[in-house]
């Protein structure tokens, strides 16, 4: 068992490395310490008017549809500041367990982006996790079609990253 001192090391290691909280590599485990009520471990700033918040842990719900202002719709192409999307880059890696939230739905009550879970799902440790365990009902997402960016890279792209930018690299979406 650690001590205080050292689980707080650890903690400040995890975050420094921008890697998921949880205490083991475990995959129960993880899924055990999802289960403890969401929270904001990580704030970063796009701009002066847009942050973007890393919230880990609880049961969480999702979108059925992509809302109004959703960035994953094409119409709302340059809604958001680049920065935003190079932040939230990591949602888009391969295996990962970290999920976009929709943005409308707040840090109180934060729930998974409809357009994230229709484009990137497929390859998300996280988003599958939660559909094994039933929090992620991926039959009943009511999927626009066209109207939405086919992959991350497509939109942070469509929002002013750069094509080449190394933060997009690992991006992969279902079809990929």
């Amino acid at each position: 068992m650690q001590s205080c001192a050292a689980m707080k090391q650890t903690i400040r290691r995890r975050r420094s490395a921008h890697q998921p909280h949880f205490s083991s590599g475990n995959p129960a485990a993880i899924w055990q310490e999802a289960q403890l009520a969401p929270r904001i471990t990580r704030t970063r700033s796009a701009d002066e008017n847009h942050v973007v918040h890393t919230v880990e842990g609880g049961r969480r719900s999702h979108r059925r549809r992509p809302c109004a202002g959703c960035p994953w719709l094409i119409q709302n192409a340059k809604t958001f500041p680049a920065e935003a999307f190079r932040l939230s880059a990591n949602t888009a890696y391969d295996a990962s367990l970290h999920q976009f939230a929709c943005h409308e739905s707040g840090t109180d009550k934060p729930a998974t982006c409809a357009g994230f879970l229709l484009r990137n799902a497929d390859n998300n440790i996280g988003a599958r996790l939660a559909a094994m365990h039933g929090e992620i009902d991926l039959s009943v997402l009511e999927d626009p079609g066209d109207a939405l960016f086919d992959s991350y890279r497509e939109m942070a792209v469509a929002n002013g990253v750069s094509a080449d930018d190394p933060v997009l690299a690992p991006c992969r979406a279902n079809f990929e």
